[in-house]
């Protein structure tokens, strides 16, 4: 493996809406668990931040999205890609989105139906048509260029504050809190002593963040690249590997006995039989089709009609469909 120096090469480790984290497949998914505790007074930043390092220049995987050649647009690709989804699934995505639309202006240029079908599968189409607004705003506003400014990240259409930080920090390797699951269950253990993180960011997450951060640019954003790779291979959501982690003698979790998560029940996410089924059997006909298909072939993939007739309505509401005179159905075209 090799050591992460370049900016560019920062970028992300796994697979939150542009704002959560991983599962043990790699996924990024909606955060669960309980409240965060503030840090213990004891807890001394630069006792983390050396080990952790260390173990990633060794550790680190070799991601595409990580090498200098990827530029910031192929970090931001790979951020909308990996919001839950596994890293696997995404890999051969990327590098065909990547070899199509090497640049914004590339992607801007075809009708977003073509981003929704060169999604494939890879779930949560929404983030493609996100993807494709994103990328005319940065033709339009930057010149073609992703903008390195937090604020300009952040008001490109579908960045939340995660993405606009992990952009910021990975591709152009700015001192940010990237706070994804991984990292805030990273923390929530090592810092907090707590076995989950919240459901939902808090002030209090983001404030301990920001106090673990090194102070050096060029080291915040290798620690957050580092401590984000952790809590995917190490410190996973089950099953962590304690022996392998480089922070294990000062874990407050560990070092408390690991107590067990005594919060709210942590939710699972199901697929079979829910519309998100439905929805993704639609659009597959759509994206295999090499134009307009009619209703009846809609119909085939699914017997229950309420629920389809519920899923399509969705696909149409959500701009990922757009329904034609005679019964017919296309991908977007604008």
């Amino acid at each position: 493996m090799t050591s992460i120096d370049a900016p560019a090469s920062l970028s992300r480790s796994t697979a939150s809406r542009p704002d959560a984290g991983t599962d043990p497949s790699g996924a990024r998914t909606t955060p669960a668990g309980t409240g965060a505790r503030p840090a213990p007074a004891g807890v001394d930043p630069a006792e983390l931040h050396g080990p952790v390092l260390a173990w990633f220049d060794q550790h680190a995987r070799d991601l595409p999205w990580r090498r200098p050649e990827a530029g910031a647009w192929g970090v931001m690709v790979s951020e909308f890609m990996l919001q839950q989804t596994p890293v696997v699934r995404v890999l051969p995505v990327y590098e065909q989105w990547l070899a199509r639309w090497p640049r914004p202006a590339d992607l801007a240029a075809e009708p977003p139906g073509e981003a929704v079908r060169a999604w494939g599968r890879l779930g949560y189409p929404r983030r493609a048509l996100r993807l494709h607004a994103a990328a005319v705003a940065i033709r339009d506003r930057h010149h073609g260029d992703v903008p390195s400014d937090h604020g300009q990240l952040l008001a490109l259409p579908g960045i939340g504050e995660y993405t606009a930080a992990a952009v910021a920090s990975f591709a152009y390797g700015q001192r940010h809190a990237v706070l994804d699951t991984n990292v805030r269950r990273v923390l929530a253990r090592a810092a907090s002593g707590v076995q989950y993180p919240p459901n939902a960011t808090t002030a209090a997450e983001r404030r301990l963040a920001r106090e673990l951060l090194p102070d050096d640019e060029a080291t915040a954003a290798r620690w957050a690249a580092a401590s984000m790779e952790l809590g995917a291979l190490v410190c996973t959501a089950k099953n962590e590997d304690c022996g392998r982690c480089p922070v294990a003698d000062r874990c407050a979790w560990l070092l408390a006995g690991k107590p067990a998560h005594d919060g709210p029940p942590r939710r699972g996410q199901t697929y079979a039989g829910t519309d998100r089924q439905v929805r993704g059997r639609l659009l597959a006909v759509l994206r295999d089709a090499p134009g307009p298909v009619p209703q009846s072939a809609l119909d085939a993939v699914w017997d229950e009609p309420v629920q389809r007739g519920r899923a399509l309505d969705g696909l149409v509401s959500d701009g990922l469909v757009e329904p034609l005179d005679g019964g017919r159905y296309r991908l977007p075209l604008t």
